[in-house]
């Protein structure tokens, strides 16, 4: 892989895969900040992505609608494919760390076509995800502000700063942006321990047998509902994007992929199962709450609680924006790379040593997306919905085909497991089955057209890539 600057590159599979791994064992720095990130702040990345301090306000009550008294058992089969995921990624984490490193996984294991398709499905999954949550952070923005100065913040300026302030931060420091998301979310998450915590005592020791016997649910609905439901663990595989880095990496990022996904799906199925039985008897439903743990806090008697926790969801929403924007910049990186993007984007700042122009594009392609809707009269919660289901085709298309490479990965190093094999098929299949059901799920006409959409946009990222390739031209030693 030629690291210059100069001329159009396209980077074609010129050695083995084997070779290719052996080389990439021993991590490229990139022109990042080497070992600048240890293990709780590698975590933090993930985690950060994930936002689960979220999902409890605003997609596990969509996933109620749907799956009602089995919420809880559709996060535990969102857990298990996650899981799949999870094992395929952190076995690739094991042979090679660079930015961008799930693109990486396939494109130096399969035909170039499948790894042009990984890198732009990967970006956009990050972009797409980034632009949603920024969407919820304008939404619960509205929900505290507007009791306060009793009106709706202006859409434009409020994403201005979230998108500028997270770009800065990324731009400036990626310890301090890890060290910040990870405080961010330790306080987020513990509000929310806090009100379920205290739920049991106010209900009573006893468990809900109406959830554990899934009472009134029809299975048909589980299909969809799981579709939503994954959307909650989409992002927990960026840890890779820091394999220039973290300290350790081929250590460092499997373990925190894997614990990213235990975490989050055990705080998932935590969160189902109180909040459903929480609003047992309320004359409102959990899928029509605009905000769910506050209303339980309040009937708690704790309502100071749930104000923080409303406070704590804008800002953890702000940390995910921030979290999408150090992923994205560093799928960038790598696409400039592989000659897929200018050269420009793969340059980084000697005296922060992060990606400036990669960092800044992420940002503004974000903040344009968001203003394209906003300037269109939609709100906050419906652009979280709107580009969390774009960016869950990316995410699916990256991890089956992370899956795939595995066994041709590892069959190329001379450690071909049955095993291993076995698992990528089946994770290829449920991520196909899942992106069927999304499909099959959509309940209007807009998000009808989102698989369409995203259709036209990876064939125009195969096209882009035959135009480069045609121009492509050897590189000045």
């Amino acid at each position: 892989m030629n690291s210059g600057t100069k001329g159009v590159r396209v980077t074609e599979p010129s050695n083995s895969t084997g070779e290719v791994y052996a080389e990439a064992s021993t991590t490229e720095s990139y022109g990042l900040r080497s070992g600048a990130l240890g293990p709780v702040e590698t975590l933090a990345q993930s985690v950060s992505a994930t936002a689960p301090s979220t999902s409890p306000s605003l997609t596990i009550p969509l996933v109620f609608a749907l799956a009602g008294n089995a919420t809880w058992f559709v996060y535990l089969l969102a857990t298990g494919a996650t899981l799949l995921v999870g094992f395929c990624v952190s076995r690739f984490a094991r042979l090679s760390a660079s930015p961008g490193s799930l693109y990486s996984y396939t494109a130096d294991t399969l035909p170039p076509v499948f790894g042009v398709t990984a890198a732009w499905a990967l970006l956009l999954a990050y972009l797409a995800t980034g632009a949603s949550v920024m969407g919820g952070a304008l939404y619960y923005a509205t929900i505290f502000l507007q009791p306060v100065i009793h009106r709706a913040p202006p859409s434009l300026p409020a994403l201005a700063l979230i998108c500028g302030v997270a770009a800065f931060v990324a731009y400036r420091d990626v310890k301090l942006s890890a060290e910040l998301m990870l405080w961010i979310e330790i306080a987020s998450v513990s509000l929310i321990v806090v009100v379920l915590a205290v739920l049991p005592f106010h209900f009573g020791l006893h468990l809900d047998m109406d959830q554990f016997r899934l009472k009134g649910v029809t299975f048909s609905a589980l299909g969809p509902a799981l579709v939503l439901a994954m959307f909650s663990f989409v992002g927990f595989e960026s840890a890779t994007t820091l394999g220039g880095e973290a300290r350790d990496p081929l250590r460092t990022i499997p373990r925190a992929v894997l614990q990213c996904a235990i975490l989050s799906g055990v705080f998932f199925m935590l969160c189902s199962y109180s909040e459903v039985l929480g609003f047992r008897g309320e004359s409102g439903s959990l899928s029509n709450s605009t905000s769910p743990l506050h209303l339980l806090a309040e009937k708690e008697g704790i309502w100071v609680l749930g104000v923080a926790i409303d406070v704590g969801a804008m800002v953890a929403m702000f940390a995910c924006v921030l979290a999408c924007t150090t992923a994205a910049a560093r799928v960038l990186m790598r696409m400039a790379r592989s000659g897929l993007l200018p050269a420009a984007l793969e340059r980084t700042s000697d005296r922060h040593q992060t990606p400036g122009a990669a960092v800044a594009l992420s940002a503004v392609l974000m903040f344009a997306a968001t203003v394209a809707l906003a300037m269109g009269g939609v709100g906050g919660a419906e652009m979280y919905d709107l580009f969390g289901s774009l960016a869950v085709f990316g995410f699916l298309t990256i991890y089956a085909l992370v899956a795939l490479a595995l066994p041709f990965a590892r069959k190329a190093l001379g450690q071909h497991s049955h095993t291993v094999a076995l698992v990528s098929a089946v994770t290829v299949v449920v991520m196909i089955l899942i992106a069927v059901f999304d499909i099959r799920s959509s309940a209007d006409a807009v998000h009808a057209r989102i698989p369409y959409i995203y259709l036209v946009y990876i064939a125009a990222g195969i096209a882009w890539y035959g135009l480069r390739r045609k121009k492509a031209r050897p590189i000045p030693a």
